[in-house]
């Protein structure tokens, strides 16, 4: 697989972490099949799942921060 479509694919969950932790609607995502949309989903769903189990938004940041630095999602 081609690097860029690789990093499309694996930004794709933190561009969607970032809408959920923004509050932004599901329905706002870019991408209209294929895994780059999963991806964005999962990384929407949770978000909105961490805010429900009480992380603040500061922690939601440091969370994010860490994905797009080769942290590892649980």
């Amino acid at each position: 697989m081609k690097r860029q479509k690789r990093d499309h694919i694996e930004r794709a969950f933190g561009k969607g972490y970032q809408a959920g932790i923004d509050g932004r609607s599901r329905s706002l995502c870019p991408h209209e099949s294929g895994q780059a949309r999963q991806q964005w989903m999962s990384g929407w769903r949770e978000a909105r799942t961490d805010q429900w189990d009480g992380l603040n938004r500061m922690a939601q940041v440091q969370k994010l921060s860490n994905l797009a630095h080769g942290g590892m999602r649980q």
